[in-house]
């Protein structure tokens, strides 16, 4: 049994498509055990209890330095044995002493094809702003292993959706989060699951 936790900070769409993939026996042998906030308005707080997950909520602002805070979410992880860490719109960045202890355990989700778009200030509505403004006519997601340098851990899997004439930041963000977001996401925790991946540095290889 794989014992997934998710970070979150925000709405929580890709934890809702995690919990209904796994429900739905699209991820095998796997479980939410725990859902971790350093917001505690945040509505996937409300999902995770809705669906009887454990919840914690662990501010940045009760403890004096990042890496502490770093060191209170992993702590809180390993108490519930967690074995893949999943940042689900976790808007917070998490330090090198964190992957020390869960190193090619933590995956995210980035509204873009890395490495365009990506990096430090791109996030949430900014990303689509600044496909738009770029002209592209393509764009997408991409899921990865993190590490300490933003958006640039090992890349598991991209798929690309058409940018459409008269698409503004938020139609375009609906798009890719249900053509794209929701699937890739749940495919990368199936493959993890399954131990399909193997890292080896920048490349993810999927055994077949």
């Amino acid at each position: 049994m794989l014992r997934i936790g998710v970070l979150v900070s925000g709405g929580g769409t890709n934890l809702q498509a995690i919990i209904d993939a796994i429900e739905s026996g699209v991820i095998p042998d796997s479980k939410v055990e725990l859902v971790l906030s350093n917001k505690e308005d945040a509505m996937a707080l409300d999902r995770a209890t809705s669906a009887g997950i454990s919840t914690e909520i662990i501010k940045r602002s009760e403890y004096e330095s990042s890496a502490e805070f770093d060191e209170a979410l992993a702590q809180t992880l390993s108490t519930y044995s967690i074995d893949l860490v999943l940042l689900a719109g976790f808007m917070a960045i998490l330090g090198a002493g964190f992957f020390t202890k869960f190193e090619n355990r933590v995956m995210n989700i980035h509204p873009a094809l890395i490495p365009s778009f990506s990096g430090a200030g791109y996030y949430g509505l900014k990303v689509h702003q600044a496909v738009l403004e770029a002209g592209c006519k393509i764009t997408g997601a991409s899921v990865h292993f993190v590490t300490p340098e933003v958006d640039a851990g090992p890349l598991i899997i991209q798929k690309a959706v058409a940018v459409k004439q008269g698409d503004t930041p938020e139609l375009l963000q609906r798009r890719v989060m249900e053509e794209v977001e929701w699937l890739i996401y749940p495919e990368a925790i199936r493959l993890f699951a399954l131990g399909l991946l193997e890292v080896h540095g920048r490349q993810v290889i999927i055994k077949q």
